[in-house]
C-alpha cells in the first residue's frame, strides 16, 4: 500500500501490489475487485482515509500518562477477546444485520461450534459488545444486540472488507 494520501487508490498510481505479499499480481491471478465496477452509489474511501500514522501517535502522545495506561489496557483486552476463535466472525455478523440476531441465525450463518458461538456470544455479552434478551415462550426465545460500545466498532469491518477487496494474505 502507498503512503499517497491524495485520494488516489494504489490502482490508479499505478501499483499493481495487491497480493498483500509483495508480488505483483498478474493478469491471470490478480487480486481484488474492480472499484471502477461497483454501484455508482457505494463510497469506496481510500485504505488510508482517516488518521494518518503522525495523527495517531500525537493523539496517543497527547492522552495523560495515567488515562493511556488504562486506554491501552481496554485495547489490550479488546484485541485479547476479538482475538479468541471466531469473535471477529460474530461480531462482523452484527455489524452487517439489520437488526437483532438469535444464536440459531448466527449458527446457519457462520460454520462455529455451537458450544464456541455459545462462549463467544457469552464473553461478547460480559464485555458490554452485545445486550441478551431472552423472552419467556415455549420454545425459549434469545436475542443479541449490539451495544453503542460494538457499534463503534462496526466501521473497522467495513475498512476490513474493503482491504480484502484489494489484497490476500
Amino acid at each position: 500500500m502507498s503512503d499517497d494520501t491524495s485520494g488516489r487508490s494504489d490502482e490508479a498510481s499505478g501499483d499493481d501490489d495487491a497480493t498483500g505479499a509483495g508480488e505483483a499480481a498478474g493478469e491471470d491471478d490478480a487480486v481484488g475487485v474492480d472499484l471502477d465496477a461497483l454501484p455508482d452509489d457505494v463510497s469506496v474511501p481510500d485504505l488510508n482515509a482517516g488518521r494518518t500514522r503522525e495523527e495517531a501517535q500525537a493523539l496517543r502522545d497527547a492522552i495523560p500518562p495515567a488515562e493511556r495506561e488504562r486506554v491501552e489496557a481496554t485495547v489490550a483486552d479488546l484485541l485479547d477477546l476479538l482475538g479468541k476463535t471466531h469473535a471477529m466472525a460474530v461480531l462482523s455478523a452484527f455489524a452487517f444485520a439489520d437488526g437483532p440476531l438469535r444464536f440459531s441465525d448466527l449458527e446457519r450463518e457462520l460454520d462455529v461450534a455451537p458450544n464456541t458461538l455459545s462462549a463467544r456470544l457469552k464473553e461478547l455479552t460480559a464485555a458490554g459488545l452485545l445486550d441478551r434478551e431472552a423472552y419467556d415462550e415455549i420454545p425459549p426465545r434469545v436475542e443479541y444486540t449490539p451495544t453503542e460500545q460494538a457499534e463503534a466498532l462496526f466501521p473497522v469491518f467495513a475498512h476490513l472488507h474493503h482491504w480484502g477487496m484489494r489484497y490476500t494474505i
